[in-house]
């Protein structure tokens, strides 16, 4: 009997196998990789001759980039962070330079200074969208043309992350990871970088190299003590997907945070949920092996709406007890109404499943764009966290439709597809380690 179960559990992997490979193999348009064309390999080389002046300050090197896209160019998207208040001091010198002309009230509307006490981190996650794929692929029907040059796209980009002084940047789609660690590097960041094994940029002509992940962290506020990137597996075959996962220590107190990032696949169909969620299982399993018992944020463009079975076992992994920053927001704010407060505690009540509960507080949207087939506009990014460990504070707001504007994004004056995603997160006593 034991013979003949493990002949079916044999057989049945390799029906999963032979699927599995009939996407890889068989349909490129889905996969976007594995493919039979010829490749292209060409390296990151387009900003060689890029000079970054060094020694600004991040207000004025904002300004230098400024000066080089133009005085007269659309200004960058502006964005709110849900809650308002800040505390005059913890306004730094740089942010109150360059916008000397607000009222110290609404300086927390466009940058909400983060508080600089080294239990206190800020993570922004972002899908910058790859240049290569975004002129050439991607069909943003609406997109002007010279809104998706790299001339036009890159320096906005710099603008998105620097503007809100983040600690850890996680990035997707990264196929310029020199350029950003030329002028991130400028600001004291440093910098880990994974391309995909078979990045679909490589099948483009005038790419500029592989397309991956990215991680960037201070190096005056954290330590990089050791990092690991990995190929994601589906029923323990590799895909094209990757993660990377590095362990920063806060040099102020010696403690230790896990941060991963990653990107799993795209495209829609029952099929490719299911390949999402092994992604997501993998990737489970890799965050845990690496990370211990230390604090966990988990970040990236998942591809995966909140009902998809991916986000349910990312959010149950046993051991890790993650949730989602910005549901857990949206939660705490509900949580103030005290005539909502009694409508949600009787909703969560009825809903036995975590994930089920958050999965209705996500934001509506994290993309907005418009492609061939017609308008998208869904939720497929996220930040999680450890809640044993950490406290999410604060989050930054999405633009509303009518300040997007009609043709959605890209734009003029957004770089991505993907909305920045920025989390404020405290550092609990409960976090102490060794």
């Amino acid at each position: 009997m034991a013979k003949y179960n493990s002949s079916v559990f044999l057989a049945t992997d390799f029906i999963k196998y032979l699927i599995l490979r009939n996407i890889i193999w068989k349909l490129p348009a889905l996969m976007g990789s594995f493919n039979s064309a010829p490749k292209i390999n060409n390296i990151d080389s387009q900003d060689d001759s890029l000079e970054v002046p060094q020694g600004l300050s991040t207000s004025e090197l904002l300004q230098h980039i400024k000066h080089l896209r133009g005085e007269n160019q659309p200004q960058l998207l502006t964005r709110y962070f849900v809650k308002q208040s800040i505390t005059p001091s913890l306004v730094s010198n740089d942010i109150t330079d360059n916008l000397s002309f607000l009222k110290l009230n609404s300086i927390s509307k466009v940058c909400s200074a983060p508080i600089s006490a080294p239990n206190h981190i800020r993570l922004f996650q972002w899908n910058i969208l790859s240049q290569t794929l975004g002129q050439n692929n991607d069909g943003f029907v609406r997109c002007p043309e010279e809104a998706l040059t790299w001339d036009h796209r890159k320096y906005l980009i710099v603008q998105e992350i620097l503007q809100n002084n983040p600690d850890v940047i996680c990035l997707q789609e990264v196929d310029h990871f020199k350029f950003l660690e030329n002028v991130l590097g400028s600001q004291n960041y440093g910098g880990i970088f994974f391309p995909k094994p078979d990045s679909p940029c490589l099948y483009i002509e005038q790419n500029n190299g592989p397309d991956g992940c990215a991680i960037f962290y201070k190096r005056d506020k954290f330590e990089l003590k050791n990092f690991e990137t990995h190929v994601l597996e589906v029923w323990r075959v590799q895909s094209n997907q990757v993660a990377i996962a590095a362990t920063l220590e806060i040099k102020a107190t010696g403690k230790e945070i896990v941060v991963c990032t990653t990107h799993l696949k795209a495209r829609h169909g029952s099929l490719l949920s299911k390949l999402r969620n092994e992604q997501g299982k993998d990737l489970v399993r890799f965050v845990k092996n690496f990370a211990g018992k230390r604090p966990i944020m988990i970040c990236g463009d998942f591809n995966a709406e909140p009902i998809e079975p991916v986000y349910s076992t990312i959010l149950s992994s046993e051991g890790l007890n993650l949730s989602s920053g910005y549901a857990d927001i949206k939660k705490e704010l509900d949580s103030l109404d005290s005539n909502e407060k009694s409508e949600n505690s009787e909703e969560i009540m009825a809903v036995e499943n975590y994930a089920e509960t958050l999965a209705n507080c996500e934001p509506p949207y994290t993309t907005w764009k418009i492609r061939e087939e017609g308008e998208v506009c869904h939720t497929i990014d996220y930040v999680f966290y450890s809640k044993d460990y950490l406290k999410v504070k604060n989050c930054l707001e999405f633009p509303q439709g009518d300040e997007i504007g009609k043709n959605r994004t890209p734009s003029y004056q957004y770089p991505s597809d993907h909305f920045s995603l920025v989390c404020d997160f405290e550092l609990l006593a409960t976090s102490n380690q060794n």
